[in-house]
Formats: structure tokens, C-alpha cells, sequence
């Protein structure tokens, strides 16, 4: 019986998970020390515990058999959203972002243990929508993400939500819903986020307009440009019905995707903080604003850089401790173990995190169940998102969004997320040769 228990759980997974969570129980500790040497917080404490708590959840969902949430992810998805909507009027704020729930000093985010019902009822509606065609799947699919992602973004945290996205397009593609759609997606939420920036681009960076911009800051001229572009849209899907011609095909679809993100401009520019916005644009130009919004962008890189190959040493690091580095226990985690542990820590992160993609991907492969197969592959894209996103904003080449580096950031809610999502595959590949339904 005792060795039935144990052949539930992947050591080649749980080995580089346990030693990032002990690097960022280190280092998260390291960040709390002041130029003094004087500990000024016990987060590493609070680290400890979530990763304890988040160690039994990890046992659980790795003992429980995962197909048995495809029946029931339904409810958790609906009691997601009942907890989104409740936060949006009735959460805590914190960092300018209605996202929190709890009492005084504790709380949980929803939106990011959220990620866990989404990935299973979506794993469960592509299985279920197989046999629709193409379009109809699509759209559905598009309005089950659209619920989740539309109340985090009225939060505001654009953070968080960015994930659900990426997530989506990756488990769609391995569904084998057509890459035009996907694109079609992905194009047009970039755009929304190219145009909603554009005129703080000019007035940051550019310091002058340009004429062809100004339909994005006049409303009329930018209704105008939508009627006639939509309008563009509409003929050529008529002349594709009734002409047949696939060039009237794709002038719909470019001119559709063009539309639609000029129309979701409009409200992604009053949803989103002006705050937010610089974040998103200061990582071009972070010397325009070296002592405000691209301060830590700057003392991110020179972080990194004063690490050289062996870094400072540990609790030796600089910048961090005379408090040069902010959210230095969250965000910049990854900044501290490289000016401390320098190339060779930075090293060891990418090193684990390429070994827990690699097993997932085994997983993937080797899972005899199509439900399995989907979620374990929007598990990998979170991870990888997460890693990719964080560490770019770290090193200066991608904007500053929030996104935590799991198992490695300090705080519970991500890092919970991140153990069940690991339980969840350590119980697709337990039983990956199991044809049974479990139902």
C-alpha cells in the first residue's frame, strides 16, 4: 500500500519544484534584509507556510483522479466567476487593483487561483465541442475566455489577465482549432494594446504627434475610420458568399481584425490606469522617466548586471538591500538571485524550469486521455508564460505586468495555484495508461 501511495507522484517533476520553492524561500529572505542587516519582515515565514499548505494541496489533487473533475469543472467555473464578481465590488485594493479578498493582512486572489477551474472546464468544452464545426467551436470557446478575463481587467489587472489568454490560444491550437482563428485572436488583442498605447507613446517618447495617430485620439475621426473599415469588412464577406473569390476572405479578415481592435481600444483606454499603460510602453525608453515609471526597469538590469558570473554572494547584494530594487520579494525575485548568485543562479532557474517543461511535455505525450491531454498543455503554456514574462521584464525587454515568477515569488495565491497545477499532472501521468472513464 505505502508504495502504491508514492508511485502517484513524479520525482522528476517534484524535485525541481522543491528546489525552487527552497531558492525562493532563500531569497525572499535575502530581500527583507536592510542595508543594516536587520531583517524588516517575515515574509520568508509566510513563503514557508504557503509552500507547506501548498505541498498537501499538491498530494491531493496528485491522489485524486483528475477525470473526475471533467464533470463537475462546470461548477467551479460558475463559482469563479460569482468570486470575480464579488471581489470586483467588495475586494480589498492593492497595488491599484481590486483583486484581493480576506481579512486585514490575509487574503487570497481569485483571479489567480481562478487559473485552476478555467484550465479545467476549458480542458472539458474543447472535448465536449469537438464534433461543432469550426466557427461555431471558436466563438463558443472565445466566450467562455471572455467571461473570466473581462472581470479581471475591470479589476484592473491586466497582469493576471494576460495569462488566460496566451492559455487559451496554446490549448485551442493543440485542439486543432485553425490557426486563422487563433491568429485572428491574437493579432487583434495586440493591436487593442498597440492602439490603446499609441498616444502615450507620443507624448512620452516621441514628445511630438503625428497626424496619422490622430485617429486615436479624436473619437469622431476614430468612429469614422471604424464605420468605413467595418463597412470594408461586411462587402467582402458578401462578395466571399456569393462570388466565392478567396481574396474577398481575407480582406474580411484583415479588415475585421482592424475593426475589432479599434472598437476594444475604447474601453481597454478607460479600464486601463495611466500607471498601466507606462508600464507597458517604459521598458522602450525606461531613461525617459529614470526616477518614476522606468525605475525599475533600471535597477532591474543593473541588478542583474552587478551579478557578473558568481554574484555578490548571498544577503551580499546590493541594490537590494539599500532598497534600489522594488517588489523586490515579488516581481524582481529573479533580479535578486542574480546579483547575488549571479549567471551561474540564474543558471540553476533556468535549469529547473526547462526540466519541468520537458516532464510535462512527456506527459503530454505519453497521456492516453484527450481531457488530460488539453489541460496538461495549458498547465505547461502557464508555466512557461509566467517564466518567459517575468524574467523578460527583469532583464528590460518585455513591460512590466506583475506576473509572478512561480515557485519563486513570494505569495500564496500564485504559488497554491502552481502546486495543484503540478498535483493535476503528477495524476494525468500516474494514470496515463488507465482507460477507465472514472466517472
Amino acid at each position: 500500500m505505502k508504495l502504491r501511495f508514492f508511485e502517484h507522484f513524479d520525482l522528476l517533476l517534484l524535485i525541481p519544484v522543491l528546489i525552487l520553492i527552497t531558492i525562493g524561500v532563500f531569497f525572499i529572505y535575502s530581500s527583507r534584509i536592510d542595508s543594516s542587516g536587520v531583517l524588516v519582515s517575515d515574509e520568508y515565514i509566510k513563503q514557508i507556510i504557503f509552500a507547506s499548505t501548498g505541498l498537501l494541496l499538491m498530494v491531493a489533487f496528485a491522489l485524486f483522479d483528475y477525470r473526475r473533475f471533467e464533470r463537475i469543472s462546470k461548477y467551479f467555473f460558475f463559482a469563479l466567476l460569482a468570486v470575480l464578481l464579488y471581489t470586483l465590488f467588495f475586494g480589498k485594493r492593492v497595488n491599484g487593483a481590486r483583486s484581493w479578498i480576506g481579512f486585514g493582512n490575509t487574503g487570497v486572489q481569485p483571479s489567480e487561483l481562478g487559473k485552476i477551474p478555467f484550465l479545467l472546464f476549458f480542458g472539458y468544452m474543447l472535448e465536449k465541442t469537438e464534433q461543432m464545426s469550426s466557427l461555431k467551436r471558436f466563438l463558443l470557446l472565445c466566450l467562455v475566455l471572455a467571461c473570466p478575463v473581462f472581470l479581471i481587467l475591470l479589476q484592473p489587472d491586466l497582469g493576471t489577465a494576460s495569462v488566460y489568454i496566451p492559455i487559451f490560444i496554446v490549448m485551442c491550437f493543440v485542439a486543432g482549432i485553425p490557426v486563422r482563428y487563433l491568429l485572428l485572436c491574437g493579432i487583434t488583442a495586440m493591436l487593442m494594446i498597440i492602439f490603446t498605447v499609441l498616444p502615450s507613446v507620443e507624448e512620452m517618447i516621441l514628445k511630438r504627434t503625428l497626424p496619422i495617430l490622430a485617429v486615436l485620439r479624436d473619437t469622431k475621426l476614430r468612429l469614422i475610420v471604424i464605420g468605413a473599415v467595418g463597412s470594408i469588412c461586411i462587402l467582402s464577406l458578401f462578395g466571399y458568399v456569393f462570388f466565392k473569390k478567396r481574396y474577398f476572405y481575407w480582406i474580411a479578415y484583415i479588415s475585421g481584425i482592424f475593426s475589432i481592435a479599434l472598437i476594444l481600444a475604447i474601453p481597454a483606454g478607460k479600464v486601463l490606469k495611466q500607471y498601466q499603460i507606462e508600464r507597458l510602453i517604459i521598458f522602450l525608453e525606461p531613461d525617459i522617466d529614470p526616477l518614476g515609471a522606468g525605475w525599475n526597469i533600471i535597477q532591474s538590469k543593473r541588478a542583474i548586471g552587478s551579478g557578473n558570473l558568481f554574484g555578490q554572494g548571498f544577503l551580499k547584494g546590493t541594490l537590494s538591500h539599500l532598497r534600489y530594487l522594488p517588489q523586490q520579494s515579488t516581481d524582481f525575485i529573479f533580479s535578486i538571485i542574480s546579483e547575488e548568485w549571479g549567471f551561474v543562479g540564474g543558471f540553476i532557474v533556468f535549469s529547473m524550469y526547462i526540466t519541468i517543461i520537458l516532464r510535462i511535455a512527456f506527459i503530454i505525450k505519453n497521456t492516453t486521455s484527450v481531457y488530460g491531454y488539453y489541460v496538461a498543455a495549458g498547465i505547461m503554456f502557464m508555466f512557461f508564460y509566467h517564466f518567459i514574462v517575468n524574467v523578460g521584464m527583469a532583464m528590460g525587454i518585455m513591460p512590466i505586468t506583475g506576473i509572478p515568477l512561480l515557485f519563486l515569488s513570494y505569495g500564496g495565491s500564485h504559488l497554491w495555484t502552481s502546486m495543484i497545477a503540478i498535483g493535476i499532472l503528477m495524476s494525468i501521468n500516474y494514470r496515463r495508461l488507465d482507460f477507465n472513464t472514472a466517472f
